[in-house]
């Protein structure tokens, strides 16, 4: 073990990393308390002990019991006590320690990257970030500045940073850790994001790991994010660790929150992001450089700090913990709607026709492109829905972020498998070999005009061809008529704090405005058409190549609109009739209207 100097907030955590830095074995290393607000002004602290050390772990105090923040005047003082220039002995120990560390172990935190209704998911640690103005996350991003900015160029001086998700401890400053280690929780009603919790054991392993490992070079600092095995949603996390739970909406917790807030103790509001929103981070990098294989599940972690459940081996996390997707899926939920609602919609609402099943993979991965209509999401569900009873499988549809934004409607929707629409979440899906859902057109094809509706409009970059390209996967083109007539857009507002409010291109208008939960009973037909084997066509690398791309995307869009022309010129009715039977078929096919029926 080598010899390092802790300095860290006197709580189980820095306890536990004091011990397997070697500091209860005898003087392998050092334990330096950080310094406390609570001193006398103008008392300086003293990092005298720090000094002899070559390696420097730092795990910031906080700014306060329940900020979530760190304190960045202590963080400051060290930073600047350790990249002092070189100085005569006699000017203090605090100089001489940029003579003596050679390595400094920054441990940040995961909050690093604000919760917020578009984040995909899962990101690394070179995903670029939106601007957040959450206060929370700016401090931890002024952490790692302050130490960028002293310590990053020091010579001879490595840096690396660790960005832990919430640790699961009693008496932990995150705030996650605080709200299960209460007795009453409020939880924010309509979200159930998923979280990560990562255990105290697994920090103090990514720690020594980090110690004992080679440094990176002076002058790169080294980014590693420290995650959890798995995730695990809120309201599962606080009935694992047997917490009364109170749905409050946002409004009235806001409320709440503000008012004794010149007392000085309240949160800020800003923690309930956590309660809103993903923020989920990938220890990828951190497993790929230097190995580093957590042990616990986020589930594991809160069963052991929370749930009363005697600690855990070493080698492996509790068994009884329960497992959670990656993104929130819940294919209980999923089979548990199948049998009710979805059951009455498909059957008896919008008595949904089907086509053309046979042409979906029982097994393997396929993209699935789909016309969206309607303005309401429905024709994604049905259709989830007609593969769940027609094949057993469950595909997963990209989704606009403005689905997970509003309470209710995101939970349900990530609990469908609905996922962020970006390049990594389709590479996640499609390299599980699973279908992967989606409407090339995007959102603007939700908004399409009534008069418009079966016209197909842009498929935007081509990603879905892409996408398929880049894993050999097969394309299934599938259109559906009928979905277009349960919010028919006649009309639309265009109002900037409506778009800045809901993020959609305008308020659309139809006979069933302002009710637009209230879709019409139309009749729905689906068909699925035959797959297009690209990857027996082209090699994945054809993905870089404009004039592929695009011949592939005007062959499957000259598919998907002969099908759509079909299928609405032989119906005879918007709210009943089938067209798929033996009969309907060998009826010659009706004049082409001038306008969609």
């Amino acid at each position: 073990m080598r010899r390092a100097a802790l300095i860290g907030p006197p709580d189980s955590v820095t306890r536990l990393l004091a011990d397997r830095l070697g500091l209860a074995t005898g003087a392998a290393c050092l334990l330096v308390p950080a310094p406390r607000r609570a001193q006398p002004a103008g008392a300086a602290p003293s990092y005298a002990e720090a000094a002899g050390e070559t390696i420097v772990v730092y795990r910031p105090p906080w700014a306060g019991r329940r900020s979530g923040c760190p304190d960045l005047a202590d963080a400051e003082e060290l930073f600047l006590a350790l990249a002092a220039p070189a100085a005569p002995a006699d000017t203090g120990v605090r100089n001489a320690a940029a003579h003596r560390v050679q390595h400094f172990v920054l441990i940040s935190s995961a909050a690093f990257v604000a919760p917020a209704h578009p984040h995909p998911g899962h990101v690394d640690e070179l995903a670029p970030l939106p601007r957040s103005g959450n206060p929370i996350a700016r401090a931890w991003a002024e952490l790692e500045r302050l130490a960028l900015g002293a310590l990053g160029a020091s010579p001879g001086l490595a840096l690396t940073v660790l960005r832990p998700t919430a640790v699961a401890a009693r008496d932990g400053g995150d705030y996650l850790a605080r709200l299960l280690g209460g007795r009453l929780a409020l939880r924010l009603a309509g979200f159930d994001p998923s979280v990560q919790l990562l255990a105290p054991d697994d920090l103090a392993r990514a720690v020594v790991q980090v110690v004992n490992g080679d440094p990176p070079p002076a002058g790169w600092p080294a980014f590693y994010q420290v995650a959890p095995a798995g995730v695990i949603p809120v309201r599962a996390a606080l009935r694992l660790a047997h917490r009364r739970r109170l749905p409050v909406p946002y409004t009235a917790q806001r409320l709440a929150r503000s008012l004794p807030a010149r007392l000085g103790w309240a949160a800020p509001i800003e923690q309930l992001d956590w309660l809103r929103h993903s923020a989920t981070v990938s220890g990828r990098r951190f497993r790929d450089e230097l190995g580093f294989v957590p042990r616990a599940t986020s589930a594991a972690a809160v069963a052991e700090a929370f749930g009363g459940a005697p600690a855990a081996a070493a080698a492996a996390p509790p068994p009884a913990a329960p497992e959670f997707d990656d993104y929130g899926m819940d294919q209980r939920y999923i089979e548990r709607l199948g049998r009710t609602l979805f059951h009455f919609l498909h059957r008896y609402y919008w008595r949904v026709e089907v086509r053309g099943l046979e042409h979906v993979p029982r097994q393997g991965r396929a993209v699935l492109a789909g016309v969206h209509r309607g303005f309401q999401p429905w024709d994604g569900v049905m259709a989830l829905h007609t593969l769940v009873r027609g094949i057993g499988r469950t595909p997963r549809f990209l989704i606009h972020p403005t689905l997970t934004k509003f309470p209710y409607l995101a939970p349900y929707m990530i609990k469908l498998g609905g996922i962020i629409a970006c390049q990594d979440n389709a590479d996640f899906v499609l390299s599980r070999d699973e279908l992967l859902g989606m409407f090339p057109e995007g959102i603007q094809g939700a908004f399409t005009m009534y008069r418009d509706a079966y016209r197909l409009g842009k498929f935007g970059r081509d990603d879905f061809v892409k996408m398929a390209l880049r894993h050999s996967a097969p394309i299934v083109p599938f259109v559906t008529a009928g979905s277009a007539e349960i919010f028919p857009i006649w009309g639309k507002i265009e109002w900037r704090w409506i778009r800045r409010l809901t993020e959609w291109p305008f308020l659309p208008l139809g006979p069933n405005f302002p009710l637009p939960g209230l879709p019409l009973p139309s009749k729905w037909h689906t068909e699925f058409l035959p797959p297009l084997e690209i990857g027996s066509r082209y090699p994945p690398e054809a993905a870089h190549d404009p004039a592929v791309v695009r011949q592939i995307s005007q062959e499957v869009r000259g598919r998907m609109e002969e099908a759509l022309g079909e299928l609405r010129r032989r119906r005879k009715s918007i709210f009943y009739g089938a067209i798929f039977t033996p009969e309907a078929h060998e009826r010659p096919p009706a004049a082409r209207p001038t306008a969609p029926r």
